[in-house]
């Protein structure tokens, strides 16, 4: 080794190496933390590279070649994992319930049995994408889950349950595998409307699968020899295969094996992230960061967020066509047509909510925003007497998703440390798994067509989940005030003296330097 990597600096809280962090006493947990050459993957390369400044235009137009060679990919295959979990939906109003001679709550646990899956696998996809590569392993579950959607075309309804647990499982992989790519591309400024770019393809989804897909199958139904309810299962499934197979020959697995870089705008991407006070992820699982998470209130209050936020999400996303169809009165046709304006409103004005971010610089605001229309809409539904209002509650509902967006980017932006972020994003998921587990066993036959009981729940949930987001907001606000007063500390002082700190993996409450977003 060389004498520039040998040489130690020591101070009365941080021992380290110029290559990376041996024990350094955090201010904010007081233990100790030993980073003995388990460094961030971005390290080995930013140790053989120089510290500079770089050129905000440089930096603009590196921003949008990402953008330009990851978003249209992405936003494609996040808008497929939509349709294909909403393949069901649509499917419920072209013969599938008949079909599958599905009667009482047969179709709302149908709806559930994709989130039991979803539930009991997302803990080891979320462990997977971190201890292998992440784009390889992603293209490996979305391979996966179009073959079993093709077969969900099978006569029988035990069979039917069975695949749509384990389609569940194949794509609880990939909003934590999105959310973990956008942090390693973006900084925190950035993470929040790109997070917002590719959750809201399930709008686009919504729309290319409703009014593009199902519309068109079932006005040519007499043209197929297979019912339309299993032509949208084989066609999304044929479709979601193929573009597993070209996602890991366009997607690096980490940004400094990017294809389409330059050597220089690898280097300006990494000095870019080390704003992050994070890298590109680490390969080993680590127990303290574990503990970190599961005793981290935040890590809770995300987990809650997800299941008060999904419990409306899990029964419009199962029950929406049924309700246009019954509630509403449209014909099949129309259901299919009617469903289109839900998914433009989730497209566009989820965008257009978290475009407003640049003039006011708080996600939680905009997220609060985004909630109280989705109260009003839950509101309209459950209460208005009018089918026209009832629809506009209908359509505005898929306003949820910016809660979605905001705890999402929150979670890219906020947890540090890659085993502690990969931990609390599965929490996360877990709760919104057993938001949208729940949501469809608020519909309860016997309630048909108005199901109240389930149009309240969604308001009182709707309120639940805004409340917990302006307590967030709060403790966020509140621990950065006290970081800021610590800044004079010694050990603070100490702490920036180490080379490449940012890459080091610690987690946020490890290291003095990070900020939450808000």
């Amino acid at each position: 080794m060389s004498e520039k990597h040998e040489e130690i600096i020591s101070v009365s809280n941080v021992i380290s190496h110029n290559g990376g962090i041996t024990t350094f006493m955090s201010p904010h947990t007081g233990k100790p933390v030993h980073m003995i050459g388990d460094n961030d993957v971005a390290m080995e390369f930013a140790e053989k590279m120089e510290d500079f400044e770089v050129d905000p235009e440089e930096e603009k137009k590196l921003v949008k070649k990402i953008d330009m060679y990851l978003l249209p990919l992405i936003c494609i295959l996040y808008a497929l994992q939509f349709m294909d979990k909403n393949s069901l939906n649509w499917a419920s109003v072209l013969g599938l319930r008949k079909d599958l001679k599905m009667h009482g709550q047969m179709y709302s646990w149908a709806g559930s049995a994709f989130y039991y899956g979803y539930l009991f696998f997302e803990f080891f996809t979320s462990m997977s994408i971190q201890r292998f590569p992440i784009v390889y392993v992603v293209s490996i579950y979305i391979v996966l889950w179009g073959v079993i959607l093709c077969l969900h075309s099978v006569p029988q309804y035990p069979g039917f349950i069975v695949l749509r647990v384990i389609l569940g499982g194949m794509e609880s992989a990939i909003t934590p595998a999105f959310v973990i790519i956008t942090g390693q591309w973006y900084t925190k400024d950035e993470i929040f409307l790109r997070t917002a770019i590719w959750f809201s393809s399930n709008g686009a989804g919504t729309l290319i699968g409703s009014g593009g897909l199902a519309y068109n199958i079932y006005q040519h139904r007499e043209n197929f020899n297979l019912a339309p309810w299993k032509l949208i299962f084989i066609i999304n499934g044929v479709i979601t295969i193929g573009l597993g197979l070209i996602i890991p020959w366009h997607i690096p697995n980490k940004p400094t094996e990017a294809w389409f870089l330059n050597d220089r705008e690898k280097k300006v991407l990494v000095q870019r992230i080390k704003r992050n006070q994070q890298g590109f992820g680490n390969k080993h699982f680590k127990k303290e960061q574990l503990y970190e998470a599961l005793m981290d209130r935040r890590t809770w209050a995300f987990f809650l967020i997800g299941v008060t936020a999904c419990i409306p999400n899990g029964g419009i996303s199962n029950f929406g066509a049924i309700l246009l169809s019954t509630k509403l009165g449209y014909s099949t046709s129309k259901t299919l047509l009617m469903g289109m304006p839900h998914g433009a409103v989730e497209f566009g004005g989820c965008i257009f909510f978290c475009w407003l971010y640049r003039f006011y610089k708080v996600r939680l605001f905009w997220g609060c925003a985004g909630q109280t229309v989705t109260i009003i809409s839950f509101c309209f539904l459950a209460f208005a007497h009018n089918t026209k209002v009832e629809y506009a509650g209908y359509a505005l509902t898929s306003m949820l998703v910016v809660t979605l967006i905001v705890v999402e980017s929150l979670i890219a932006s906020n947890v540090a440390g890659h085993t502690k972020k990969v931990v609390t994003n599965a929490i996360f998921l877990i709760g919104y798994c057993a938001g949208n587990l729940i949501g469809p066993q608020t519909f309860k036959e016997d309630q048909a067509p108005q199901y109240t009981s389930a149009c309240i729940a969604m308001v009182v949930c709707a309120c639940i989940c805004m409340g917990i987001m302006i307590l967030l907001w709060i403790d966020y606000a509140l621990e950065n005030k006290r970081r800021e007063a610590r800044m004079n500390d010694p050990t603070v002082v100490e702490f920036l003296m180490i080379a490449n700190h940012e890459f080091a993996d610690l987690t946020d409450k490890q290291n003095p330097l990070f900020r939450y977003a808000i």
